[in-house]
């Protein structure tokens, strides 16, 4: 038993989720302590993405969908640590591990899945019966509503995963071409270097968007939990 708890203690998946979750505990602890280690200008930024993500949370989920809204914060900088985590030297993407993903993904539309039934008990179900389909149609469109709701998971989960591990194969390939090239010459390593560094940059939009598109979905999933007949 104790063999298994120290293999589990010793993967990349909880050295690296443990990484994430003191670096936001310690960047949180700054701001709400007024501990003096944040520039002042940062309190701009930490109250700009609190607005950004405000505004998406209400313009998706109205007013009543706020409720969610520390959710979606806590995933959006989850989500963006992981990303970026993996940018780092010899790093490991979480999100780059296709397991990762897919338990985010399941785990909220299981919680938004039971959420709605909470809320709204059997008429939730009728989130899988869309208005104005004819009676001789409706076992049919039933049927694709429930496999396209359940196809979300998939969908969510996938789209993140394809996103971080294709930009970090790029990286990977490019690397290490120009470590070939810098076995001849350093100026035929020059211009695959210089597009190293270029889809570096580019990555760390990607982080940025691969996070945002992730709380801007869940927020559109949530609304059928707000409003089963929306």
């Amino acid at each position: 038993m104790s063999s298994i708890l120290v293999n589990i203690l010793t993967t990349n998946y909880f050295v690296y989720m443990l990484m994430i979750v003191c670096s936001i505990n310690i960047i949180g602890s700054c701001y709400t302590y007024q501990t003096g280690f944040h520039i002042a200008y940062s309190d701009f930024a930490v109250e700009l993405g609190y607005m950004f993500i405000a505004s998406i949370t209400s313009r998706h989920c109205g007013l009543e969908g706020l409720m969610y809204f520390p959710l979606f914060v806590i995933t959006f900088i989850f989500v963006l640590f992981m990303n970026f985590y993996g940018l780092l030297p010899f790093g490991f993407t979480l999100t780059g591990q296709l397991i990762v993903p897919v338990v985010l993904a399941v785990s909220f539309n299981l919680f938004f899945f039971l959420n709605g039934f909470e809320r709204h008990g059997l008429k939730f179900l009728m989130v899988f019966v869309p208005k104005g389909v004819p009676a001789f149609l409706l076992p049919l469109v039933v049927l694709i509503e429930i496999i396209s709701y359940l196809l979300r998971s998939f969908s969510l989960s996938v789209r993140l995963f394809a996103n971080m591990m294709a930009g970090h194969t790029l990286l990977y390939i490019l690397s290490s071409f120009v470590v070939s090239l810098l076995k001849i010459t350093f100026l035929c390593a020059l211009i695959p270097l210089l597009l190293v560094f270029a889809v570096s940059f580019l990555e760390i939009g990607i982080a940025f968007l691969q996070a945002y598109v992730f709380v801007v979905l869940l927020s559109i999933y949530v609304t059928n939990t707000l409003d089963p007949q929306h």
